[in-house]
C-alpha cells in the first residue's frame, strides 16, 4: 500500500484484528498521526503479510479465530527476521490471563479494550522509541552503535566547538579469533569496552564512547582530554589482555596460526591502535572528514609495535 512521505518516515504499523470496526478505528487514528497503516483480519493473513514486508510495529488482537494473537506472537518471535519487531497486544479488559500469556509469548506491551485514542498513540510512540533506542545500542557491549556515533560526531562538527575523535581498533584480533574462537574473542572486545568505560569515569559529561562494531570503538571528547583518556584505556587493556591469551602465547610472545596452505604463521599478541582526529588545527565541514582523518591516523598507529596512539597534528 502507498503512503505519504511523512507516514513512511514515521513507520509502518500492521493492525491485526478480526473486528472490522476496530481495524478501521485504529487505522484512522494512526494515519492521523502520520503512520502508514496496513491491516489484517486474522493471524494467518498477518503472517503472510509480514513474510512479504516486515512492519515497524504490530498491533495484534489476542482473541481471533484460527491462529490467535498468542500463537502469532510466538511464530513472529521464532523467526529471526521478526524476532525483535515490536508487538503490542490488544486484550479484553476482564481477561488477565491473556495479558500474561501475551507478554510471556514475547509481546512488548498491551492495550486493554476498549482503549482511549490518546493511550493508543502514546503506547505506539513509546514502544517504537524503545525499539529504536535498543537498535542503536551494540548488543555485545551495550554501548551506542553506528547511528548514535554518526549523530554524535555530526553534532560536534555542526556546533563549531573544539572536539577530538579517537578511533580504537584491536591489532591481530583475527589471528586471536582463529586460534581461540569467537567466544573468547568477544571477551577481548568486552575488555576494550570496559577499558574505555573506566577511562572516562570523572570525565566531562559531554565525553562519548561508542562501539562501531566488531573490534572498532570511538571516543569523542575535548581535544585537551583525548590523549589522556586514550592512554588510560590502552593501559588498562594492555594490563588485562594477557589473561585472555593462553600462557603458551604469552611465553612465546606471539600467536601461532596455521593458514589455509598449512603453513605455521606467527602474529604479535593482541594490542590496540588509536587514531585521533582533532579540530584544534583543522576545520571539518562534514563528520565523514573526521572519520577519514581518524582512520588514517589509526593506520599510522598500526605501524608501531604493540599498542600505540597517533594524533593528527597537521594544520590545514
Amino acid at each position: 500500500m502507498g503512503g505519504s512521505a511523512e507516514a513512511t518516515q514515521r513507520g509502518t504499523i500492521l493492525v491485526v484484528d478480526d473486528d472490522a470496526d476496530i481495524r478501521r478505528f485504529v487505522e484512522m487514528n494512526l494515519r492521523l498521526e502520520g503512520y502508514r497503516v496496513v491491516t489484517a483480519a486474522d493471524g494467518a493473513m498477518a503472517l503472510a503479510m509480514v513474510a512479504t514486508e516486515v512492519p515497524d510495529l504490530v498491533l495484534l488482537d489476542v482473541m481471533m479465530p484460527g491462529l490467535d494473537g498468542i500463537e502469532v506472537t510466538r511464530r513472529l518471535r521464532a523467526d529471526s527476521r521478526t524476532s525483535t519487531m515490536p508487538i503490542i497486544m490488544l486484550t479484553a479488559k476482564s481477561i488477565t490471563a491473556d495479558r500474561v500469556l501475551g507478554l510471556t509469548a514475547g509481546a512488548d506491551d498491551y492495550i486493554i479494550k476498549p482503549f482511549d485514542t490518546l493511550e493508543l498513540v502514546a503506547r505506539v510512540r513509546s514502544t517504537l522509541r524503545r525499539n529504536a533506542e535498543a537498535r542503536a545500542v551494540s548488543p555485545l557491549t551495550s554501548l551506542p552503535g553506528n547511528v548514535r556515533i554518526e549523530e554524535e560526531i555530526a553534532s560536534r562538527v555542526a556546533s563549531g566547538e573544539p572536539f577530538a575523535v579517537a578511533y580504537l581498533d584491536l591489532d591481530n584480533f583475527k589471528a586471536f579469533n582463529d586460534v581461540h574462537g569467537f567466544l573468547r574473542g568477544d571477551q577481548v572486545i568486552l575488555l576494550l569496552a570496559t577499558a574505555l568505560r573506566r577511562a572516562v569515569i570523572g570525565a566531562p559529561s559531554s565525553t562519548f564512547v561508542g562501539h562501531v562494531g566488531g573490534d572498532d570503538f570511538v571516543l569523542v571528547c575535548a581535544p585537551d582530554d583525548v590523549e589522556r583518556l586514550s592512554e588510560l584505556a590502552v593501559d588498562y587493556f594492555d594490563e588485562h589482555v594477557m589473561s585472555l591469551h593462553d600462557p603458551d602465547d604469552v611465553a612465546r610472545g606471539c600467536l601461532e596460526v596455521v593458514d589455509r596452505q598449512g603453513v605455521l604463521r606467527k602474529f604479535p599478541l593482541v594490542s590496540v591502535s588509536v587514531g585521533v582526529a582533532t579540530s584544534e588545527r583543522r576545520h571539518f565541514d562534514d563528520y565523514r572528514e573526521v572519520v577519514v582523518v581518524a582512520t588514517e591516523m589509526k593506520g599510522v598507529a598500526k605501524g608501531e609495535v604493540g599498542s600505540a596512539i597517533a594524533v593528527d597534528r597537521r594544520s590545514i
